[in-house]
């Protein structure tokens, strides 16, 4: 395992490329979902294309906690199991659930694996190997920094799932028109999902009190945000009677 200050090198890289990302992104639609394009190569059907995805920070995140010497300590399974919760839901629920068999590149597919990897490293490297012995005893459970982010955690993984919801019943069966969101937390901004699942690495960053949830939370706006920009833009154009943009806005409520 790397040392301390190497991990600290490594957290400083992960968060100047969210930046390169968040600004790339602005310019180039990663090709999946609403903006799917053939330019990105050989494709797979969006159902095995997300578990692909996805599946890989589950397994590493279960190999870092079981190679830990500290896969007992009980704040830190904690941790873990709010962490393995979303990435059970995302790899293999979340896929299935899916209406319609669009495709998904493998080029963003493989992308999209190796920052999972990479997440996984610096969650479960810094919980299970190198987080101070000392850290995260047991009344951490009861100290306010663990309880306003799993309130936090939460409220944002409810908010992601129920948008989710709400996207994939747009339609009935056969239906292929575009209809804009607006119940929930799609009042306020067209991209809930997005939003919910923001907050949610926000809860998850102050219930560990880390600089490795930090960059996670910095990651999943840098990787989101464009993506909701662009969202928005497409809703203009298609729903320019229907979308309230005083009211809605990309993201952020009230700010972005």
């Amino acid at each position: 395992m790397m040392t301390l200050h190497t991990f600290y090198l490594f957290l400083a890289v992960m968060a100047l490329v969210a930046l390169f990302v968040f600004v790339t992104l602005f310019f180039v639609d990663a090709g999946y979902g609403k903006f799917y394009n053939s330019k990105w190569g050989p494709s797979v059907d969006n159902h095995v294309g997300w578990v692909l995805m996805e599946a890989p920070v589950f397994i590493v995140m279960l190999l870092l906690w079981w190679f830990s010497e500290r896969r007992t300590d009980v704040v830190r399974v904690v941790f873990l199991l709010l962490f393995e919760m979303h990435y059970f839901h995302r790899s293999f629920i979340f896929p299935q659930k899916i209406r319609g068999h669009s495709r998904m590149p493998l080029s963003i597919i493989l992308m999209g694996a190796l920052f999972n990897t990479l997440n996984a490293l610096m969650q479960g490297g810094w919980i299970f190997h190198l987080s101070p012995a000392t850290a995260y005893q047991p009344e951490w459970l009861t100290s306010l920094p663990f309880w306003v982010g799993i309130v936090v955690f939460f409220y944002g993984m409810y908010v992601n799932i129920h948008s989710d919801s709400i996207i994939r019943n747009l339609r009935q069966p056969g239906d292929t028109r575009h209809y804009l969101p607006k119940a929930g937390m799609f009042r306020y901004v067209t991209s809930a999902n997005y939003f919910g699942e923001f907050v949610e690495w926000i809860g998850f960053a102050i219930l560990t009190w880390s600089w490795a949830g930090a960059v996670f939370a910095l990651w999943t706006f840098a990787n989101l945000a464009p993506r909701a920009a662009r969202i928005y833009e497409m809703y203009q154009r298609e729903f320019p009677d229907e979308l309230d943009t005083e009211r809605t806005k990309r993201m952020i409520p009230f700010i972005f």
